[in-house]
This record gives structure tokens, sequence and C-alpha cells, in this order.
């Protein structure tokens, strides 16, 4: 980071600056990488909201101020995120909402997605999170 000073509202750590507005959704069937994620985002300075599945990520969604961005797993129960972002995709009011897939599965992945495949290097995915905004 230049010896700038960080515009006012911002939350600067590891040379990355975050306005605290900003959120991101973390879909993921699994509690550890859950809460990693969101340790990891919220450290950055991101409002982190959860959801264990497509289902709850769908009911979630319009409850969320914007700007948001989404860290999509696809191999989950109840709701899987390719059919999570098939809605998605179908709402009007969240079609161009970002979307970065982190996935263990990448032939799963629905195309022209951004995707990261598991195990996720966290400083690139922090990286990329901040470019989706």
């Amino acid at each position: 980071m230049s010896g700038t000073a960080a515009p006012a509202g911002a939350f600067v750590w590891k040379e990355r600056e975050v306005d605290q507005r900003k959120t991101v959704l973390v879909v993921d069937d699994e509690p550890d990488i859950r809460e990693s994620l969101r340790d990891a985002l919220e450290d950055e300075g991101y409002l982190v909201v959860v959801a264990r599945n497509g289902k709850e990520a769908l009911e979630t969604l319009p409850t969320l101020e914007k700007p948001v961005a989404i860290i999509l797993d696809i191999i989950m129960p109840v709701m899987s995120g390719a059919e999570f972002y098939a809605a998605m995709q179908a709402d009007p009011r969240f079609a161009k909402t970002p979307v970065l897939i982190s996935t263990s599965d990448a032939s799963r992945a629905p195309s022209g997605v951004l995707l990261m495949k598991k195990p996720v290097d966290l400083d690139r995915l922090l990286d990329t999170v901040a470019k989706l905004f």
C-alpha cells in the first residue's frame, strides 16, 4: 500500500482496503470451511453471512444489503450450489451478483463462473474476493 491514507469508512489489513459495508455470503455445507472463511473474511473487514446449502442461501440473499459477493460450494445437500446459482440467475434482483465457486469437483460448476478448486489458497481467495466488488 502506498503512503496515502485509507478512505473514511475503510478497514485496512494485509495490504487490502475493504469498505465495511461489503458483504460476503459463504455457502458451504462443511462447518469447518464456513467458519474458517468467515474468520478470514471478517479479519479483512467484510461483513460475512453463512449458509449451509443453496436453500438457506436463497432465503438469506434477499435480506442482505448490497454490495454482496458470494463464495459458493457446489456439492451440498438440500439444494446444490449449481441449483442455487440457476435460481439466482433466474431472479433479476440477483442475476448480476458476483459469485466465486469453491469446489473440489470443477466439472460440476456452471460454465462461465469464476472458479477456485478446493483446497483453496487463502491469500488468492481473499485477493479474488476483493476484486469481485
